[in-house]
């Protein structure tokens, strides 16, 4: 005899899934039948209203394999809002997105609402108005178990979910996926901080820095929709592969106008063709070459000898040299753009006419100043005294012109830093470089033109700005992204332990100085999700070698994980060891020193293993990735083989950075761990 549905907690939950996802699907269609054919003005703004209707449907998706809500909260008292003596509380189902019904009631409340909160911060010690926190069990979409948590009951001891150990630990295939089932108390405390203040988070491998700073941006686009709707969200990772990999996140929680780019899109005012040796990238990257550029730039005014003669019917108007002068020194001396200076010297000397002319008793309006300001004289005094800047020539000249440089680096850098950044010295046998077009322009230089180009004209800013693997930013790079910020606030995440450039930061004060967000709070997340206990233990013995001051990483799983450490012939046991972990379910990563990758695929190939490149990685049938060394970072697989170690080291320019990159390349595995060497381990590993 089967159980009535109100007898049975599970069959009620299935029929509030089952009920919330047809709501949801009435709120789609009630959206796509909206008839907008004579709601607007023109065919622009109709193309506009369409284009945010369809944006709107999209975010209304009901993913089938995705729970729509993961938990439920009963207050004892309803929230904000007096409560009748005996009167019960409210409940609330907590997911990913609103739902409602046809009278408009809740079914389903966002994750970011107020009144969700509770869901990750309550606790026996601190309910917050909790009787009981329930926790959803799924598979493939279809609620299969629940679990409570009597929060107020002081005779229910606190216990650790399993359903929420069970959801840290399920298997990772394809791109990165939300946390929002499992965000724990020290996270949610980042992800609902205000907008108006910049935070840094320094996390270890596995901590979850980086789905804390995407669910951050996905908090404040709900708590400030219409001012970031202005101002505009981004999102910068280290390459085009991560960024991939964590493409999914944002939209599976409804947000789908989040922007995502590198740094090195954010400069790309020349094509990139060259690369710049580390002693030359670090000087380039060094923050005192600001102070080089600006006083390149500043060093086209020049003050006059002349005076300037306007020609207006009969009569002529002499603006004298030391009036022109005064103009020139005041513009210098004000706090704005050289461009806008530029734009402004005309106008100033006109005004100086005006005054004339009023004195000669003429009674001029604005669009007389307007006709001086583009008068012939004036237009050959602006151009004299204050010529344009093109960003990109000047940077060229500064690199080309040993005599140039020099001028401008006096007192700030050495004449061996010079020499490091020039590219054509006499004697050198290095090709002069003629033109904007013809040059090798490296990554660094690109940050260059970039710094010019600000100081000409002023780079528009954006409300906020998630900043990830921000440890391996130069200061010149942090200054490019903090022009994108100026009059926003910013996100910075990233692992000191794990900075694999020469230009590395130091300390997260300095790069926030750099970035000018100097008041930001600096906060350190050290519990593991992600990276078992034997294998964080194991690669942890590199931090004092690499991060001495770092507290390591506490992995907080359940379960140890399977760590295997093996002494091989060749590399027909490296596939060996990928067959081995393939066998298990999720995704497997061989990660190896970029050198050894062809001979590798070569070897994969050979034995019929298919294999995908990093940032290609799907939820079909192909699960193993072939991953370099170098592009390991940020990215995550349920089992790694990592061959060669003392490779991964020897692949970079020092030591420590070689061993900061084995650091990451260790700690990319979420459930188990094999370590493949001929040669001998890297001694900071015995």
């Amino acid at each position: 005899m089967s159980t009535p549905v109100d007898d049975d907690p599970l069959s009620r939950e299935r029929a509030h899934l089952s009920g919330s996802r047809a709501a949801l699907r009435a709120m789609r269609e009630d959206v796509e039948s909206l008839d907008i054919s004579d709601v607007t003005a023109n065919w622009v703004n109709a193309e506009v209203l369409a284009r945010q209707i369809d944006e709107r449907v999209k975010a209304l998706a009901d993913l089938s394999d995705t729970p729509l809500f993961f938990g439920r909260l009963d207050y004892l008292h309803s929230p904000g809002a007096e409560q009748a003596e005996g009167a019960e509380g409210e409940r609330f189902y907590i997911g990913r997105r609103h739902v409602h019904d046809h009278d408009g009631d809740p079914m389903v409340i966002d994750w970011r609402a107020p009144v969700s909160q509770p869901f990750y911060r309550a606790s026996k010690k601190d309910p917050m108005d909790i009787a009981l926190r329930r926790r959803f069990g799924y598979t493939r979409g279809d609620i299969t178990a629940y679990e409570d948590e009597h929060l107020s009951d002081p005779a229910e001891a606190a216990t650790t979910s399993k359903l929420l150990q069970q959801e840290i630990e399920r298997p990772r295939v394809g791109p990165m996926r939300d946390i929002v089932a499992t965000i724990q108390p020290e996270q949610d405390e980042i992800v609902r901080s205000g907008l108006s203040g910049s935070v840094c988070v320094q996390g270890g491998p596995g901590t979850g820095k980086t789905a804390v700073g995407l669910h951050r941006v996905a908090y404040l686009l709900y708590a400030h929709r219409e001012r970031l709707a202005r101002t505009g969200t981004l999102v910068i990772g280290p390459n085009r592969s991560f960024l991939h990999y964590i493409e999914q996140v944002l939209p599976a929680l409804g947000e789908l106008t989040v922007k995502q780019a590198t740094v090195d899109d954010l400069v790309a005012h020349v094509e990139v063709r060259g690369t710049d040796d580390a002693a030359a990238a670090v000087v380039k990257g060094d923050a005192r070459m600001a102070e080089v550029l600006r006083r390149a730039v500043y060093a086209h005014v020049s003050m006059p000898t002349e005076p300037v003669v306007v020609v207006r019917g009969s009569r002529r108007w002499r603006v004298p040299a030391y009036e022109l002068e005064d103009i020139v020194r005041e513009l210098l001396n004000r706090d704005i753009r050289y461009g806008a200076a530029r734009e402004a010297l005309p106008q100033r000397i006109a005004h100086a006419v005006l005054v004339q002319m009023e004195r000669a008793g003429e009674a001029p309006d604005d669009r007389v100043q307007d006709a001086v300001a583009r008068n012939s004289a004036v237009k050959a005094a602006v151009k004299a005294l204050w010529p344009a800047v093109d960003p990109a020539k000047l940077v060229l000249r500064l690199l080309t012109d040993a005599d140039f440089l020099a001028e401008h680096a006096e007192g700030v850098l050495g004449a061996d830093e010079q020499k490091t950044i020039l590219w054509a010295l006499p004697g050198s046998g290095k090709r002069a470089v003629r033109s904007v077009k013809s040059a090798k322009w490296s990554a660094a230089d690109a940050v260059l033109i970039d710094e010019v180009t600000d100081v000409v004209e002023r780079t528009h800013s954006l409300g906020h700005v998630v900043l990830d693997e921000a440890q391996d930013l130069s200061p010149m790079q942090y200054r490019a992204v903090g022009r994108r910020c100026t009059t926003g606030s910013a996100t910075v995440l990233g692992d000191l332990a794990q900075g694999t450039t020469p230009w590395s930061t130091r300390s997260w004060d300095e790069a926030l100085t750099h970035l000018g967000k100097s008041d930001a709070v600096i906060e350190e997340l050290t519990a593991g999700f992600r990276v078992p206990t034997d294998v964080i233990t194991y690669a942890s013995r590199l931090l004092p070698h690499i991060a001495p001051g770092l507290t390591p990483v506490a992995s907080v799983r359940e379960n140890p994980g399977f760590f295997d450490l093996r002494s091989i012939e060749d590399t027909a046991e490296v596939v060996a060891a990928c067959e081995e972990l393939l066998r298990n379910e999720g995704s497997t990563g061989l990660i190896a020193a970029d050198a050894r990758v062809p001979a590798l695929a070569e070897a994969l190939t050979a034995a019929g293993i298919p294999f995908l490149a990093p940032g290609e990685e799907t939820t079909q049938e192909t699960r193993l990735t072939l991953v370099p060394a170098s592009l390991a970072k940020g990215l995550e697989y349920d089992y790694v083989v990592l061959d060669e170690p003392r490779a991964v080291v020897d692949g970079e320019p020092d030591e420590r950075t070689g061993l900061r990159r084995l650091y990451v390349a260790l700690t990319r595995a979420v459930s188990g761990l094999i370590v493949t060497h001929t040669g001998p381990l890297p001694e900071q590993l015995a």
